[in-house]
Order: structure tokens, then sequence, then C-alpha cells
């Protein structure tokens, strides 16, 4: 379900405008003055809708539209054939992305949602509270770039542009270009799809511009931040495993899980996988550890099946599992710390036989699924986390960057990573779902652009040509309405 929070912050922020706006207009010494004021700058309120519109970037639109004619006849014209493509391939996108939500829905399992290439987004349940920033500002980005295609292209075209807006719809930000309807009318079925078609064009080229900055950030912040090191801790959540005395801390560089090597985030998410979905590693222990005390305790089941031999609940000590020449298994409650400083990894006692002093492999005996995992950050010592590996992976953020410099702030990396994600996704989702022939959709115009420049030849009627468009518009409308409809679902009601 949609948090309390933020339906009450956003409804009452709508209350609190709507109620201004109802005063001022109520004033008859302030109506007036309020409305001619809205009217000059371009602002239009209705019920969760925000309009700005101006005129003030029409010189830097027709600017843009002249700067190079061959180049930007090159560069609309491949933008129509990516977005007649991309029209046809947002059908077949969307009609796998409803098939995979139908298959969750009937198999009553969460798994596979993050399969998906298209998800639906609901601030505050799939979308962190803490990145909406980036969230909303890569939206208006990528709608300013979406518009901005279709206005160059326009004035290429010798169609007038009236003005440019940004407007607010709930929570929602967007931008819009204002044509003149009787100039669009006026030019080629063809020069129309180049109109059409900029938009998507120009998301598609934003997230390739995007994705390009972000694979080349290390390079760009060479100067400043190295990579290759390791797993720099940027942050960790207050309570858990992994914070404490001996934790991970602010500054912190991990280098290894086990015997598994970090050099960045992506290794550290690699690792903590790799991890949870094998069992529970060894440590090569001297035999002369093995104190007869110590192995005396008398082992019993948990609840789970697994063994338990440290009955007082030591926060030290560690059940451990072994097997030696005479008996196949034998438990010993041992320091966890003492036990396995220093010591090799192994899966049975021939891993451990590598040198000339007996060793065996011991095992931790811990509850199913969970794991003990020694984290290297050096120059501190080992952390050692007992629990779910996801736990680990959620109670810490990294960055694969860290500063030269004392002052450089580790966490401008991580958002203009983050950024650049958000800008990909949500550019590349604006692309494919306004290239969906529906109605009130770049979609639309493309689709019936399309039709008159591939069909007046071979059906001569217009109406004919317009009925065909409808019934593709009808089909396109009720694909997406029907993602939107059980995404929305599967997002809030799970």
């Amino acid at each position: 379900m949609i948090p309390i929070a933020v339906v009450v912050c956003v409804m009452g922020g709508w209350c609190t405008v709507y109620l201004a706006d109802t005063l001022l207009r109520s004033s008859s010494s302030l109506k007036n003055r309020y409305e001619s004021w809205l009217s000059s700058n371009g602002f239009t309120l209705s019920p969760f809708h925000i309009k700005w519109h101006t005129g003030i970037f029409n010189r830097l639109f027709a600017r843009c539209a002249h700067l190079n004619p061959r180049f930007l006849y090159i560069w609309f014209s491949a933008g129509m054939v990516f977005g007649v493509l991309a029209m046809f391939g947002s059908v077949v996108l969307l009609s796998k992305t409803l098939l995979q939500t139908l298959s969750q829905m009937m198999a009553e399992t969460p798994e596979g949602s993050h399969e998906q290439i298209l998800q639906v987004v609901v601030p505050g349940v799939n979308l962190p509270v803490s990145q909406l920033a980036y969230f909303f500002i890569a939206i208006l980005v990528s709608g300013v770039i979406h518009e901005f295609g279709h206005g160059v292209a326009a004035l290429r075209e010798q169609v007038r542009l009236n003005g440019f807006g940004v407007f607010m719809f709930v929570v929602y930000p967007g931008a819009f270009v204002d044509l003149f309807t009787t100039h669009l009318n006026l030019i080629s079925p063809v020069q129309q799809l180049r109109i059409f078609c900029a938009g998507v064009w120009h998301n598609f080229m934003l997230c390739v511009v995007a994705l390009s900055f972000l694979l080349l950030l290390p390079i760009i912040l060479f100067p400043f931040y190295y990579t290759g090191a390791g797993a720099l801790v940027t942050e960790v959540v207050e309570g858990s495993p992994s914070s404490g005395p001996r934790g991970l801390f602010l500054g912190d560089l991990v280098t290894q899980l086990e015997d598994c090597p970090v050099w960045g985030v992506q290794d550290w998410h690699n690792c903590v996988q790799h991890l949870s979905h094998n069992p529970q590693m060894g440590y090569c222990v001297h035999t002369a550890k093995l104190q007869l005390s110590w192995s005396a305790g008398r082992a019993f089941k948990r609840l789970d099946g697994t063994m338990e031999c440290c009955g007082n609940n030591s926060l030290t000590d560690f059940c451990f599992s072994y097997s030696n020449n005479v008996e196949s298994k034998l438990f010993a409650c041992l320091p966890v710390r003492k036990t396995i400083e220093a010591s090799r990894t192994c899966r049975t006692n021939t891993d451990c036989q590598t040198d000339f002093i007996p060793s065996l492999c011991l095992i931790p005996s811990l509850e199913n699924q969970t794991r003990l995992i020694r984290v290297k950050h050096p120059p501190q010592t080992d952390m050692l986390f007992v629990g779910y590996p996801s736990h680990l992976q959620y109670s810490v953020s990294l960055t694969s960057f860290v500063p030269r410099l004392a002052f450089l702030h580790p966490d401008l990396p991580v958002m203009l990573e983050t950024f650049c994600k958000y800008l990909v996704s949500l550019s590349g989702a604006l692309a494919v779902v306004n290239a969906v022939p529906c109605f009130a959709l770049d979609g639309q115009w493309m689709l019936t652009a399309f039709l008159e420049a591939t069909l007046s030849s071979v059906i001569l009627e217009r109406n004919n040509r317009e009925l065909i468009g409808f019934f593709f518009l009808l089909g396109g409308s009720a694909l997406l309405a029907a993602n939107v409809a059980l995404g929305l679902w599967m997002v809030t009601a799970r």
C-alpha cells in the first residue's frame, strides 16, 4: 500500500495551493491583480494541476533549428526511422510485459518481478523516499529534452512554435510545446512524422548520453577519485548487524568477503550473492586448538534441524562441526574470532592438507540460510557478520570511488551514478510509452502520419485509413491501460 505519510503530504500540499487560489480569487481587492499576474506570466491552476506557458524560449528553439540544416535533416530522418521502429517495438514490449505480469498473478509469487523491463513506479512504494529528488528531476529533464526535440523539428519543417511550458500533475512533472496546428496540417505526412518522432528519438539519445557518461565516470573523475581498490563504506544502518564497535564505519574500505575479492560495489554484491547461494564456508584450524574440554559440549538440535553445542548462547563462542578419521560428525564450541583468525577457508579436510601441521576443516553450525561471513576492511580487524547475507547487503551503502583528497565528498560519485541511472531508465521509459499507438500520446500522431505516408496510394478513401488507425489506437490504448492497471495493482496491493 502507498504510505499514509506520502498521501497526506501530497493531498495537504495540493489542498493548500487550491485553498490559496480560491481565497485570492474570492478577494475583491486582490482578484483582478492576481488573475492578471497569472495571465501575464502564463500560469494556469486547476485541481492537482499547475501549468506554466511561455514564449521566452522561442528564439533559442529557432537558433537550434537553423544551426546546420544538412545535419538536422539527417538527424531527424534517423529519428523518424527510430520512431517507427519504436512504435511497433513498444507494442511487442508491452505485450511481453503484460504476459509476465499475468503469469506472476497466476503463480501468486513475487519472484521474477525484477526481470520485467517496464514497471509502474509509485513514490513511497517501490521508489525509496530518499531518492524522490533523483526521480522527479530525471522525469523533468527527460520531458524537457523530449519536447525540445518536437520544437526544433517543427521549426525546421516551417511549423510555427507558439511557446513552451512545464506542468505538474499530482506529483509528476512534465513539459510541452505549443505548435501552430494550421501549419502542422499543411505539411506532408513524412514531415509530420519527423516532428512526431523527434520526442522519442531525443529520449533515446538522452539514454545513450547518460549511459555513456555512466560508463566513462571512472575516467571523468580520475583526477579526483580512484577505483579498483575496494568498496568504500558511505553509510551503515544504525542498529544493524554491520554496526557496532567491531562493525563497519564510514570511510572503511572493504577488500574481501571471505575468500571473495572486492574491487568495487558490483563485486561486493556478487560476493554476497555467491555466499548466500552456496553452503557455509569452513575454516582450517590446527588440531592443537581443538582442546578436549571445548569438544565435550553436548550438541542438540534446533527447531530447524541444525545443531547447536554452545548452550550458554555466548556472543563470542560458536558451535563448529568437523570430522576426523575416527568419527564422521563431531561438534566443538570454540571462541569464534580466535578460532578463525588468519585461517584459510575450506570445504573439506582435504583443502587444509597443504602444510605439515595437521589441520581440520571446521564449519560453523548455523541456522538455515544464515551465514558467518568474514569481512576484511584493513587496517581494522575483520568484521564477523552473522545472519542473513541480504541483511549485510542492505545495511551497508558503498561506492567504488575513493577520494584522492580528504576534502572530496565520497557521496558525489554516488549522486552522479544514481542520477544517470534514473535518467537512463526514465528517459527510456518515456520513449517507449510515448511510442505506443495510444490516444493522446505521441504514438497516436506517429501512427496517423505513418498510415497517411504508406497507405494513401493503396487505400484511397481517407475515412478508411482513419478507421484502420482507430482500431490500432484502440488496441494500443487497451494494451497500455492493462499494463498500467495491473502494474499498479501488483505494486500497491501486494
